[in-house]
């Protein structure tokens, strides 16, 4: 007990030199790309409403605070003592849960470099139990001491830019090497193996993002990826928790809300181009999945964008 208790205690005290650092590279905004290539940081002062976005292929870890990330019908909570990993990139909705004035939600998150994994699981001796059954994009995962270390040495980079070119490749390398010898390393391992189904499906999904606004063809995907129809249904619904045209539909109703944001077409417009022959079935699909028609959607989030 003891031992769980000093543990738990220099966890806490980690985490609170990662949220002071995080804090100091992000005064007054939410997303910062920092300068080291891949590594992102967050921080918000109120919990935030559901937003659709498409999850990269990352490790994510917060310092102070808490998230939620659904995807499909699955819920992701995390927080300071659990990491999440995407191993793929995913359509995912996901809001801040805790976060204040007084103590903000400070979190990170740093890409997953496949091919750099690639080369460490070549080099190295790793015994991963690998099976047949396909895991999910997403998981959670606890934060060891040496993962959480190389994170604040990685952030405390900032600090040193003229480091970062030399040091910065390092300890990312570092990072990998330690979420391949966690208990996500399978799960990791799987996505770079070109004889897996997690990496055949990780082709698929990469097609569907170049490709969304075409219509779907799953014989054609399936065999595209070396797979039966029934076997590529079951592996990408496995790892996504959606079936291949929900996953193309997210996909297209993310890219139309960015298009009416930021590139201010209608919805007439924005319909056609991202696949859809129905102006009316893309207004009920994307009001389904947004909570609102298009027109309003985008009011609101422009009015809370000008506050």
């Amino acid at each position: 007990m003891a031992t769980e208790t000093l543990a738990f205690t220099a966890h806490n005290d980690s985490a609170h030199t990662l949220a002071n650092l995080i804090a100091q590279h992000s005064v007054d905004r939410h997303n910062i790309e920092t300068p080291i290539d891949g590594l992102f940081l967050g921080r918000w002062s109120t919990p935030t409403p559901p937003v659709s976005y498409t999850h990269r292929s990352c490790i994510c870890l917060i310092a102070q605070g808490s998230k939620q990330v659904v995807l499909g019908e699955q819920s992701y909570v995390y927080d300071p003592l659990h990491c999440l990993v995407s191993s793929v990139e995913l359509p995912v909705v996901a809001n801040i849960i805790e976060a204040s004035e007084a103590k903000p939600y400070l979190g990170l998150s740093l890409d997953l470099d496949l091919a750099e994994i690639s080369q460490l699981i070549s080099a190295g001796e790793f015994s991963f139990n690998h099976n047949k059954q396909p895991h999910a994009g997403l998981s959670l995962g606890k934060i060891s001491p040496a993962l959480m270390d190389a994170f604040i040495r990685l952030v405390s980079l900032l600090n040193e830019p003229d480091s970062i070119k030399v040091l910065g490749p390092m300890i990312k390398r570092e990072i990998y090497f330690r979420l391949l010898n966690s208990e996500q390393g399978a799960r990791i391992s799987q996505i770079v193996a070109t004889e897996s189904h997690s990496h055949q499906i990780t082709h698929a999904i990469n097609w569907l993002k170049r490709h969304y606004s075409q219509p779907l063809n799953i014989g054609e995907l399936a065999a595209d990826s070396g797979m039966s129809k029934s076997a590529f249904y079951t592996h990408f619904r496995a790892i996504t928790s959606m079936t291949p045209l929900q996953f193309q539909k997210k996909l297209r109703l993310s890219e139309a809300r960015r298009l009416m944001l930021t590139e201010n077409l209608d919805a007439m417009s924005t319909s056609f181009q991202v696949g859809y022959e129905s102006p009316s079935q893309f207004s009920r699909e994307y009001r389904r999945q947004f909570g609102a028609p298009p027109l309003t959607d985008i009011r609101k989030l422009k009015e809370s964008d000008a506050a």
